[in-house]
């Protein structure tokens, strides 16, 4: 009989916390944005950026290793990219709220990898319009995204789970008559200029006139090993040609540190590419097996980079498939 009884608190007590436990676990997000503090990086009077941590998203950086900002303007804030995680978005508003008591009214999307915009839903949630390229409906929709999305629910965790949506845009950008978007708001003028199909499908900068303040996504990184992937190499340096003719004092990249010498931080990404071209470009028309070709190669030049070890082969390996495309078209 005293046995029982104590039995029934005990089973109580687990039945509750089975309880909390399952309550809790939507909350999963927000409870991890409460250890997040991130700090904008003023670059011009009216434009910041947030600078994640070098190399790729981990459990150690908790996702936070892309840039994103933002512009303050008289009628609202103009973000652009919401970062790795729903917390990381919650942080962004946060960090915001602390600069202006500017509401965030438009979040344009770089381009649809998960790096920069699983943040969205914290912006949709505050009423933030979203616009993204057109050809970002379809990359939002693959088989691949979803895909990347299990794969970070797993790495991620806590960050990413089970309740991180993927957010689509409200306006999907048209670029067919024009290659660049204008508009205001509040007394400022941005560009947004198509770059699409150099490091994504849906690859778009943002200029902001007033200030000369370029948000380049990744179409250029400092300080690191770019992400290729399946990229085209060849309209991506088309691109950087393209960033350097909007003449911007400083250039916020989509990995690294600002830039006020955009041509010369540049260099890195653009002899990166230049490089993979050329190796993975003689290796196709020598007809080298890609994995004898990749050990050939003396990546000395770009090793000591963040990123290299986790992104090098998989960059080769997508200019390698690129080069053998040109080769057959030729």
């Amino acid at each position: 009989m005293h046995r029982f009884l104590f039995q029934i608190p005990y089973r109580f007590c687990l039945a509750v916390s089975l309880a909390v436990i399952a309550m809790l676990a939507p909350l999963a997000p927000a409870l991890a944005a409460t250890d997040m503090a991130l700090k904008p990086i003023q670059v011009s009077p009216h434009v910041y950026y947030f600078q994640g941590e070098p190399g790729m998203a981990s459990a150690a950086n908790k996702g936070f290793m892309s840039n994103a900002g933002f512009v303050v303007t008289a009628d609202g804030v103009v973000v652009f990219d919401a970062l790795a995680t729903p917390a990381l978005g919650e942080a962004m508003l946060t960090a915001i709220a602390a600069v202006t008591p500017q509401p965030v009214k438009l979040v344009v999307i770089s381009h649809y990898h998960a790096d920069h915009f699983y943040g969205l839903q914290a912006f949709k949630a505050r009423g933030a319009q979203v616009w993204a390229h057109a050809n970002g409906n379809v990359t939002l929709h693959s088989d691949l995204t979803q895909e990347r999305l299990a794969q970070r629910r797993t790495d991620l965790a806590p960050w990413v789970n089970q309740q991180t949506r993927l957010v689509p845009a409200d306006r999907w950008l048209d670029f067919t008559q024009d290659n660049t978007i204008s508009f205001t708001m509040g007394g400022m003028h941005f560009r947004l200029i198509d770059s699409s199909g150099a490091h994504s499908p849906e690859d778009i900068m943002m200029y902001v006139d007033e200030e000369r303040v370029l948000f380049a996504g990744d179409l250029f990184f400092t300080g690191r090993i770019p992400f290729v992937g399946g990229a085209d190499s060849k309209v991506w340096l088309h691109a950087l040609e393209r960033m350097l003719a909007t003449d911007p004092v400083v250039v916020i990249p989509g990995h690294g540190k600002m830039s006020s010498q955009p041509l010369k931080d540049m260099q890195l990404t653009r002899d990166y590419l230049i490089f993979l071209r050329q190796q993975m470009g003689a290796a196709v028309n020598d007809l080298t097996p890609f994995e004898e070709a990749y050990d050939k190669v003396d990546w000395s030049r770009f090793e000591q980079y963040p990123a290299f070890r986790d992104a090098n082969r998989i960059n080769a390996y997508g200019t390698y498939l690129l080069m053998e495309k040109e080769s057959l078209a030729k």
